[in-house]
């Protein structure tokens, strides 16, 4: 069904157009009559046409000032004007408002059946395209919260994060920093802690989609699944810092996202919130946030806002030593050792003198990034394996052989990282090539084989691409052609039989990929053997 308004102040033209239209098409349309603007305006409000004839000599209100206006609330509608005047600057108005046609007074039955065909032609694209949106739109709907569970997943086991390009490309995140928020739900509230029954968390499964629906209607965020009792949101942001006002805005925005879930949802919520890091480092915020809900009663808390943390005295460079652990998390052995000497420099500014406090700390980071190279799966773990480090860092007699100690250790520690993750890097490469030797008779894909080694498209892509020189369907179809040179040494197969044994189950194409890396087509290379 296509509606069209027909607007002229002619009543013997309207007539005229009317028939034309109902006898051409019958129960295929369905017309509404206009006679001056003001009415065209009120049709189009209530009708919502598809197709609109506008004259564009009207009293009162003319033909280019309803356009105008039907325009600001109907953005899909099609207009022809129709005119007995060939004005120029009446032409012009109607092109600036995307009129599709001018057409001349009188209007012949052929224009008007040529006009209309052509303008519900235009009207089916337009319905195609927008049912396809909405078809995508609803897959989107369903699969971006498993990409955002996924991807949160991610960030909390921090999995070297090999993933985070990957993801950020896929839910458009241009931010290279995020802080996390905790939400916290229950039943009720007790003394400021939520009570929790296995009913509550049932519940906010429930309500999962609706509560993804309220957070995102306050602020742009990524959501987590629920883990228990709780939900981790990962906020995108451009700065690395929280300014005073930034932090009372995020603190002020989760409240009113709590009372809004509490209005909609039969349960209670709390916050903590984290500060801000790279995303690659977001584990780090997403402890923050944990401490923030466990050591405080309210509602919500930044965990700036604790006082149990105290102040932390003589300007001590936090971000340094994060940045250095991050860093070590990354195998960056460069960004270790610039981090050691900017922290031993700042040591030496505030007491060259304090020895003591240098060996400390030396010895206090150097356990901590044993222990994460552990957990990362780089070392290993003896009771008696650290015995002579206390021997060690006390004989050191001064500021640089303290430095020295610890450098040498730390960029050890992340050589050691920095290996493992280019052998694990190595593994996926080579069992993907072991892979594709293996099934390139098959319909394989990029996709196909990211999943047996266990690496996402994005970043197999990127690796596969930089350990072997080429890209995957380059190696791919180098592989399958050089099994199909083979295979025409043997006078007994087809060349659609070698084709089919080499992945190619189309004749015409495996010829046309065989001449593109060859120079020659299947049959003129088996008779260039002969020779």
């Amino acid at each position: 069904m296509y509606r069209i308004l027909l607007a002229d102040d002619e009543g013997i033209m309207l007539g005229a157009l009317s028939e034309i239209i109902r006898r051409q098409y019958g129960s295929e349309v369905e017309v509404a009559l206009a006679k001056s603007g003001r009415t065209a305006i009120e049709q189009a409000e209530s009708f919502h046409p598809d197709i609109i004839f506008m004259d564009i000599q009207m009293p009162g209100i003319n033909g280019i000032q309803a356009i105008r206006e039907i325009r600001s609330f109907n953005s899909s509608c099609l207009f022809y004007v129709i005119s007995a005047y060939d004005k120029f600057d009446y032409a012009q108005d109607a092109i600036a408002l995307g009129v599709e046609k001018y057409l001349m007074k009188p209007i012949s039955r052929k224009t008007v059946i040529e006009t209309l065909d052509e303008a519900m032609a235009k009207v089916d694209q337009f319905r195609a395209k927008r049912s396809e949106q909405l078809e995508i739109q609803e897959k989107l709907e369903t699969v971006i919260p498993v990409v955002e569970n996924g991807f949160v997943s991610s960030l909390l086991l921090a999995n070297d994060i090999q993933d985070e390009e990957y993801y950020k490309q896929l839910l458009e995140i241009s931010e290279d920093y995020a802080y996390a928020e905790v939400l916290q739900l229950g039943s009720g509230i007790r003394d400021g802690r939520l009570e929790s029954p296995v009913g509550s968390r049932l519940k906010a499964q429930e309500s999962y989609s609706r509560i993804r629906s309220i957070v995102k209607s306050f602020q742009r965020c990524i959501i987590g699944p629920v883990m228990s009792d709780r939900i981790v949101l990962v906020i995108p942001c451009g700065q690395e810092h929280f300014g005073y006002e930034e932090r009372i805005e995020a603190i002020d925005r989760i409240r009113q996202i709590i009372l809004r879930l509490e209005e909609k949802l039969e349960l209670k919520f709390r916050c903590g919130i984290g500060r801000i890091c790279r995303i690659g480092d977001f584990s780090i915020s997403y402890q923050e946030a944990v401490s923030a809900l466990q050591n405080s009663r309210s509602r919500v808390t930044h965990t700036d806002d604790l006082t149990r943390q105290g102040i932390i005295e003589d300007n001590y460079p936090i971000e340094l030593e994060r940045d250095e652990f991050a860093c070590l998390a990354r195998g960056d052995v460069d960004g270790v050792r610039r981090n050691i000497n900017a922290f031993f420099d700042w040591m030496l500014a505030k007491d060259p003198e304090d020895l003591d406090s240098m060996r400390l700390k030396a010895l206090e980071l150097l356990l901590r990034a044993e222990q994460e190279a552990f957990h990362a799966g780089a070392v290993n773990y003896a009771y008696s394996y650290r015995k002579d480090y206390l021997t060690q860092v006390t004989a050191l007699p001064d500021a640089e052989r303290i430095r020295g100690w610890f450098t040498d250790h730390m960029l050890s520690i992340t050589g050691v990282i920095r290996d493992r993750i280019e052998n694990q890097s190595e593994s996926a490469v080579a069992r993907a090539q072991k892979y594709i030797r293996e099934h390139y008779m098959s319909e394989i894909s990029l996709d196909d084989v990211s999943k047996e080694v266990n690496v996402s498209p994005y970043y197999f892509s990127k690796l596969f691409k930089e350990e072997v020189g080429e890209n995957f369907i380059d190696y791919l179809t180098s592989v399958r052609i050089d099994r199909a040179k083979n295979a025409l040494r043997d006078p007994a197969l087809s060349v659609r039989e070698v084709g089919a044994m080499s992945g190619y189950s189309d004749p015409n194409y495996f010829s046309r990929i065989f001449k593109k890396q060859t120079g020659m087509t299947p049959r003129e290379y088996r008779d260039s053997l002969k020779g």
